[in-house]
């Protein structure tokens, strides 16, 4: 189950570090970016530090406000928030026409909410890479709680050098994940190599609308306030995204912005004009109770000093997310499905 109490938020951030360790670490990422000097050239060579001090220092975030499964998804009319969770990851399975006994991998999985509800509803085995050790351990814990242990498992890895032998998976897929990649081409290269041929790899992508003027001031900080909050070196186009697809040597099937026909807006349950229930946390009035809280847990030492400052630029995020979702600049679910050729003469 989540960890869903105060104190388990207080103990969670920093991950694997030492709580003395947190703000020097808070205090590192936030120089990756913009806002505090940081260079996109930066953030990319060092994506790796960047990214693994970005999840040990908000995975207890996340898992306090959104659950198991840190992503968004299109919604029905009347549908909860959970439900379209789960029917997301079930439209990527079906997508991928996934099979009992397949060999299945999760790029970038986190603690590993979507592979447990995708090895559950496809009967397949499914190995998450991740390259953060504190989100591995969080998950094998998890996959226990699950009973998936026996059929599920993780793998510390970079996905730009994944440590898996050429032609190994008969399906891959990924969830707003490798958008944290230096370079969509190596990545997918990577992905290419690892997929069985003629098997399929989907994914749901951040990326840039066509409506993200570069020229825009306004967009660009946008783009930069979803950048620092969200761990990213650089959201690409989604014309780039496919065009590293394409090279990367994939057949492109079929390509759409989910979020472009969904009633609900994906963005609704982080949108301070909005109320819930069922997803207090995530919303505009939950984030600032938790605010409050991680400030008096960190003042009676229970969080360690640095925790309000990452709660601070998650709500940075926070605020890009809503800003760019309404003026259609930026979508978390741009869907793609391609596929590796059985020859590259094919």
């Amino acid at each position: 189950m989540s960890k869903d109490g105060a104190f388990d938020l207080a103990s969670g951030v920093g991950g694997k570090m030492s709580k003395a360790d947190v703000i020097c670490a808070v205090e590192k990422y936030e120089k990756y970016h913009g806002f505090y000097g940081g260079e996109k050239e930066e953030r990319e060579a060092n994506y790796t530090d960047m990214v693994n001090k970005y999840y040990d220092l908000v995975t207890s975030f996340y898992e306090f406000g959104w659950g198991e499964c840190f992503h968004f998804a299109p919604r029905l009319t009347g549908e909860s928030f959970r439900e379209s969770i789960k029917r997301h990851e079930h439209f990527l399975a079906l997508q991928l026409g996934l099979k009992p006994g397949q060999k299945v991998l999760d790029v970038g999985c986190g603690i590993g909410g979507p592979l447990r509800e995708i090895a559950r509803f496809s009967y397949t085995s499914i190995t998450g890479l991740n390259n953060n050790s504190y989100q591995i351990t969080r998950g094998e814990e998890l996959n226990r709680i699950a009973k998936l242990d026996k059929t599920c498992n993780f793998v510390k890895g970079d996905f730009m050098k994944m440590p898996f032998e050429d032609n190994t998976f008969d399906a891959i897929y990924a969830i707003e994940a490798t958008c944290h990649a230096p370079d969509a081409y190596g990545c997918f290269k990577e992905i290419y190599r690892v997929l069985k041929p003629g098997q399929h790899f989907a994914a749901y992508e951040w990326c840039l609308t066509n409506s993200f003027n570069p020229n825009n001031q306004d967009h660009q900080r946008i783009k930069a306030e979803i950048e620092i909050g969200s761990g990213l070196p650089d959201i690409k186009t989604i014309g780039k995204c496919l065009e590293a697809l394409k090279e990367a040597g994939f057949e492109v099937i079929w390509g759409k912005d989910l979020a472009e026909d969904s009633p609900v807006p994906w963005y609704l349950p982080l949108d301070g004009g909005q109320f819930s229930i069922t997803n207090f946390r995530a919303t505009a009035i939950g984030r600032c109770v938790t605010k409050y809280m991680v400030r008096a847990l960190e003042y009676i030492r229970l969080a360690p000093k640095g925790s309000e400052r990452v709660q601070n630029f998650l709500e940075q995020a926070a605020q890009g997310l809503v800003e760019g979702g309404k003026k259609e600049v930026m979508t978390p679910m741009y869907f793609f499905l391609v596929r590796k050729p059985l020859s590259s003469g094919e």
